[in-house]
């Protein structure tokens, strides 16, 4: 124990860089947007000014968007189109995000905002609703101290690269392959 605390102490004595950060939550499994918003929490905690842009679950309120509607340091954008299935609607869809990723971008170059949530983001890429490199341009230019966490599946190897942290959330098992219906507080 005595050698991992002298490598651990060593390693955080070299963590000295202060800067914003880009946490990139992927994976089949469940729980992306659930660990952002829990670092949205812990962001409150902090007293940031947090901005929200939710891609595709905009029609279904959660338990964290009622709690959060609450918090006055937390501005919620919604793409009101619910899932990319439900439409059934790619020109609809395309053109609702372009116009919630432009609400994105005045987020992201405001430094008054010290975290942007990108909820489901990267399924505006892989569908090709939104421009990649015009959303990595965006990324790499915004405030020096302004943290991005971006949720979704499939992630891009240029949003994995451009990253400081990437999580993979694997998918082992879920209660709604045994028909078992979302669950109040726990999925929704």
């Amino acid at each position: 124990m005595q050698h991992k605390k002298s490598y651990i102490d060593a390693r955080i004595e070299k963590a000295n860089i202060d800067k914003g950060i880009i946490v990139l939550l992927t994976g089949n499994g469940k729980g992306k947007s659930s660990s952002a918003l829990g670092m949205t929490c812990r962001a409150l905690g902090y007293g940031m000014s947090i901005s929200i842009v939710k891609f595709l679950k905009g029609i279904q309120d959660t338990g964290e968007d009622i709690f959060l509607a609450k918090q006055p340091n937390v501005q919620t954008t919604l793409m009101k189109t619910g899932f990319t299935w439900d439409t059934q609607d790619k020109a609809f869809d395309t053109k609702m995000a372009i116009k919630i990723w432009s609400e994105a971008e005045q987020y992201l170059t405001n430094q008054s905002i010290d975290l942007v949530v990108l909820d489901e983001l990267t399924y505006m890429i892989n569908y090709k609703y939104l421009d990649e490199q015009k959303i990595l341009d965006v990324l790499v230019n915004r405030p020096k101290n302004q943290h991005v966490i971006i949720t979704g599946r499939a992630a891009s190897q240029n949003l994995i690269k451009l990253a400081d942290t990437v999580s993979e959330v694997k998918d082992i098992k879920h209660a709604f392959r045994a028909n078992i219906k979302a669950q109040k507080g726990v999925d929704l």
